[in-house]
């Protein structure tokens, strides 16, 4: 199944630029240097499956482009800005999207982004049921890892947080983000609950435990050397 993605944003070198990278990614990209040729353009293919979405566009700005988008399609979106304040980031949410990148960026990190949520996004097909880096294989659908061709035996938040870290690898995640991605929002303890489960799991998973990195005062990172 082609994965098909659309990037509208007014800065030609930028769209270029990602464009290239997520082509190599295996994506099928289409561009639009503003918001309504996105909007029209997602009119006239409806198989696209991802919008990667400037706020400050031509014609029509970012946020009205998702709300168009999101009334119709429930497909991920990422925002993109040069505006980190409160206030944008919210905005950004409140109009339907799934992630909220503020400029300059990591064209490499947009990558890993876009790869968690078209994941995320597609997780029940059978083509994503097993994750498999650094030489860890995680099947979600059997319940079972290895490390190294060594089953290893996670309980189920374990398994889930592991999941989390591979579907988001490469990417920053405070302890707030990984307490909704895996514990979700019914979740009123102490995020230091975060600790204790990285600290076993990384026991288990022995000298593979090594790519779950401390990012001291923020969080964690599941990175492969």
């Amino acid at each position: 199944m082609s994965k098909k993605i659309l990037i509208a944003d007014d800065e030609s070198r930028l769209l270029k630029l990602l464009s290239d990278y997520l082509v190599r990614e295996g994506y099928v990209v289409t561009t639009a240097i503003d918001g309504q040729a996105a909007l029209d353009k997602f009119y006239m293919d409806r198989s696209i499956d991802m919008a990667i979405l400037d706020v400050m566009m031509p014609e029509m700005d970012g946020y009205t482009v998702c709300r168009e988008i999101r009334a119709v399609s429930d497909i991920p979106i990422i925002i993109l800005t040069a505006k980190s304040e409160e206030n944008d980031v919210l905005n950004g949410f409140e109009c339907g999207a799934d992630e909220f990148i503020s400029k300059p960026f990591s064209p490499k990190i947009l990558v890993a982004k876009v790869n968690a949520l078209y994941k995320r996004a597609h997780g029940d097909s059978e083509d994503n049921q097993k994750l498999e880096m650094g030489g860890i294989v995680l099947d979600k659908k059997a319940h079972q890892v290895t490390a190294g061709g060594i089953d290893v035996t996670l309980s189920v938040k374990e398994f889930e947080l592991l999941a989390y870290f591979m579907e988001n690898a490469d990417i920053a995640l405070s302890r707030d983000k990984i307490l909704n991605g895996v514990w979700e929002y019914d979740y009123f303890g102490d995020a230091r609950t975060i600790d204790t489960h990285v600290k076993k799991l990384r026991a288990k998973l022995g000298k593979r435990g090594d790519y779950i990195k401390t990012i001291w005062g923020m969080g964690y990172k599941f990175e492969i050397p």
